[in-house]
């Protein structure tokens, strides 16, 4: 129904999740073209989108200043991480290699760290002087990088 902000393709490569300015999330099927399952849970756009390592959960994040965590299998809401203290948007979504831990880059320079079996805040990266635009964590887990709109990447580990 609304404008697509984001994608990410599953683990197995047969499916992609998409985020959009409806406010809802949709699986679809590669093979078919068809949209599976839709989620719900976000007051706002979702901008960003991304799969856990086991293909069988992912996490959104939202203009409405939250990151929610999904299970495909049992088509809910697993978890909602934020905030009074977080007022701003989310721009990118990124698990680490195991999936216990969520990052997610925000319009207020920094990088939230959330715990995905605690469900609490484990950290703050602060460090940018504009919005973090994406993030992303290497292949075997132990870096992450920040870029943000203050034209540089951050490499935290």
């Amino acid at each position: 129904e609304g404008d697509v902000n984001c994608i990410a393709l599953a683990p197995d490569g047969n499916t992609f999740i998409s985020g959009s300015c409806d406010t809802s999330s949709k699986l679809w099927d590669i093979r078919d073209g068809m949209c599976n399952q839709t989620f719900f849970g976000h007051d706002l756009d979702i901008n960003a989108i991304t799969f856990m390592s086991n293909g069988q959960n992912f996490a959104t994040g939202s203009d409405d200043a939250t990151c929610r965590m999904f299970d495909i299998r049992s088509d809910q809401e697993m978890a909602c991480f934020g905030g009074e203290h977080i007022i701003c948007g989310i721009t990118s979504v990124a698990f680490s290699k195991s999936g216990r831990v969520l990052f997610a880059g925000y319009d207020d320079f920094n990088c939230h760290v959330w715990d995905a079996l605690k469900l609490e805040r484990a950290a703050q990266l602060m460090g940018h002087e504009n919005r973090v635009s994406c993030l992303g964590v290497n292949e075997d887990g132990v870096a992450l990088c920040t870029g943000s709109w203050d034209s540089f990447l951050k490499i935290w580990n």
